[in-house]
């Protein structure tokens, strides 16, 4: 009952600790913890669908080839202008120019580039907005140029019961692109957040920078390419972006997960040289979306990613770029799925796993956090959505964990306690499997057929008064002992010791089939041991004792007896155990060493015919009427084979007839 209530109580704070932590979710714990099995999600679904690259989103690089060819970077304006120009020849649908162009180089060199910009009609342009960290009060900028504010969203509606400015991301200023370069192209923010891991896993669709919000380069890039105009973009805040008839949901900081395609070299580059020294025809680029971009190491534009340590920024733009045309963007489940996991696995588990032995509820426990790590892993693989799974997961191991700790403290305890109380009582073997199967003790008192051993040395009284108390004391000793060995041998229990009376039993706790024949062997093992003592006291000038065995079989009542907290006994009670006491002094009336009872001799019947107890035989000797008892029992005398019966000099019988007691 302790165990149960010790169980339920650590099910019931596992549970709400976790239902806690799933409705808050710490960013700790989600960006340095959850984070990482949702990489290794997005690892195993590459390696179950890999995907070629898309046909219609070029990457133009400026790699270690094109600095090896060109020149050191950063290059003059007039070579970008170039490379603008024969991109633009091939008719792209949209060029992103993934470079940083706020400082000026010279009059010349930026208006042909502003005029190749213009020329092309189609150009978008990365603008370094500034986010403060931390939460730093930002001061509204005192003008906002008419170019920048010509790249912000036209119409912003606000999403009743979301107040999307308290979470939209703040710039405190902003690095434009030079005003020649601005005016001809439109801009997006490249501002990127990683995680606390320093991974890369979201897009921040929108910035907030004064009164208006301007959209990510990424955004603008796929704007353009599906022909849709400025006016036509809506910012629902804290929801998401209407571009023409499709919805991006986001987050209510305006983030959406990115869906990566693999690592770096997920999408065809192309080498910047190779286009300016026209190795490429530009037809390649007709109605596709052009981004260039940096990816030599150089360039110090490289990203870390759920599957790249080192992807170039501008392919990152390409992914999310990709994921607004094929509305395929990851979704971060909001919670609902992951709360009633939690609290239906830590209903179930808590009940069942209590009611189930070790393995069936190590089975059930690992079944239930194995399916549901394959649920997380199918719906991010097939469906892209990313449930938590730290903390379903963490519930169910804590219970799993704390049941089998309280189950080994408390079995622990228990073969502590049955060991402690059966080891003076039965072999070490028997202790190992009462530990094993601890049910099977019947502390509580059970009834059951058992087999009873009594022996008794006959006239120890008037031996001991002629003895030294020293020399008495060594032979009952030595006399136990060996007595004691062998029942342990025969697997039987040791009940009691009364004075030089010895009671044992087969049968219990433990439940021994074939408790009878045990019984008898063990009888017939302490005669031939005893004969030996004899034979080496004689040696030592002592005086021989002897001992007579009554065996009975029958039920009786059996279980821890005593006063509790005071002194209790594993010990058995009724009148089968009286009847093989009292079969025991009969020994001294029929001379003999071993008397069994009719119900014994039942037992045996079928070993009897098949005479495999052959080194004894066995005759009736009396049908005698005892204490205690109204009908009448036949006794049977056991004789070893080669030893016969007890010395008939004249001595020992005068002893034995002094002995009798006559119980009739």
């Amino acid at each position: 009952m302790k165990k149960a209530l010790l169980f339920y109580l650590i099910t019931f704070i596992s549970t709400s600790l976790f239902v806690i932590l799933q409705f808050f979710d710490p960013a700790i714990i989600r960006e340095q913890l959850e984070s990482k099995t949702f990489d290794l999600r997005l690892y195993l679904r590459n390696l179950v669908k890999q995907q070629p690259p898309p046909k219609d989103i070029i990457i133009v690089s400026v790699d270690e080839k094109s600095i090896k060819e060109i020149g050191r970077w950063p290059w003059r304006r007039d070579v970008m202008a170039g490379l603008v120009n024969k991109v633009s020849e091939g008719r792209p649908r949209v060029i992103g120019i993934d470079i940083m162009f706020s400082e000026r180089e010279s009059k010349e060199t930026d208006e042909r580039l502003a005029r190749a910009i213009k020329d092309a009609g189609n150009v978008v342009l990365a603008t370094a907005f500034i986010v403060p960290e931390g939460d730093k009060r930002i001061v509204a900028p005192k003008e906002v140029p008419d170019f920048l504010w010509d790249s912000a969203f036209m119409e912003v509606k606000s999403v009743k019961g979301i107040p999307w400015k308290r979470w939209a991301i703040k710039a405190a200023s902003v690095n434009l692109p030079i005003e020649e370069l601005s005016r001809t192209a439109s801009l997006g923010h490249v501002y990127t957040l990683p995680d606390m891991d320093g991974v890369l896993r979201w897009e921040i669709m929108y910035l907030n920078y004064g009164d208006d919000c301007y959209p990510s380069f990424a955004l603008q890039v796929a704007r353009i390419a599906l022909g849709i105009k400025m006016k036509d973009m809506v910012l629902y805040g804290g929801s998401g972006i209407g571009l023409g008839s499709r919805l991006i949901p986001t987050d209510l900081s305006g983030r959406v997960l990115i869906n990566y395609r693999g690592g770096e070299n997920s999408f065809q580059y192309i080498s910047a040289s190779d286009v300016i020294k026209g190795r490429v025809s530009a037809r390649i680029f007709r109605d596709r979306i052009v981004l260039i971009g940096t990816s030599a190491l150089s360039t110090y534009d490289q990203k870390v990613t759920p599957l790249s340590t080192n992807m170039p920024g501008v392919e990152k733009n390409a992914n999310v770029v990709e994921n607004i045309l094929s509305k395929n963007f990851l979704r971060k489940s909001p919670g609902v799925v992951e709360l009633m996991v939690i609290v239906l696995t830590g209903i179930f588990l808590g009940f069942l796993l209590p009611r189930l032995k070790a393995i069936p509820g190590a089975v059930l426990a690992i079944g239930f956090i194995a399916l549901y790590i394959l649920l997380a892993c199918y719906l991010l693989i097939y469906e892209n959505l990313w449930i938590n799974l730290i903390y379903p997961v963490s519930n169910m191991f804590v219970i799993f964990t704390a049941q089998t700790i309280t189950r080994f403290f408390f079995e622990e305890k228990k073969a502590r306690e049955i060991r402690r109380m059966f080891s003076s009582y039965v072999s070490p073997k028997i202790v190992e499997e009462l530990i094993s199967h601890p049910e099977r003790a019947g502390l509580g008192g059970v009834r059951r057929t058992v087999t009873v051993l009594f022996s008794d040395i006959i006239g120890f009284t008037s031996l001991s008064e002629k003895l030294p108390p020293e020399e008495v004391v060594s032979m009952l000793n030595e006399y136990f002992k060996e007595m004691v060995d062998i029942i342990f041998r025969w697997d039987g229990t040791l009940d009691k010791f009364v004075g030089d009376e010895i009671m044992a039993f087969w049968g219990a706790p433990m439940e021994q089939p074939n408790h009878a024949e045990l019984a008898v062997r063990c009888a017939l093992n302490m005669v031939h041991r005893l004969r030996e003592l004899q034979d080496k006291w004689r040696l030592e000038g002592k005086e021989a004792v002897y001992a007579g065995i009554g065996i009975n079989t029958g039920e009786v009542i059996l279980g821890n007896i005593g006063a509790e907290g005071k002194k209790m006994d594993y010990t058995l009670i009724g009148d089968h155990v009286n009847l093989a006491a009292r079969v025991e002094k009969l020994t001294r009336q029929y001379n003999a060493n071993i008397l069994i009872t009719e119900f014994t001799h039942k037992e045996l019947e079928e070993l009897l015919l098949k005479a495999e107890i052959g080194h004894a035989v066995m005759k009736e000797v009396a049908d005698v009427k005892v204490k205690g008892k109204e009908q009448s029992v036949k006794i049977y005398e056991i004789t070893d084979i080669g030893h016969g019966r007890r010395p008939q000099n004249r001595q020992f019988q005068n002893f034995y007839n002094r002995q009798i007691d006559f119980m009739a």
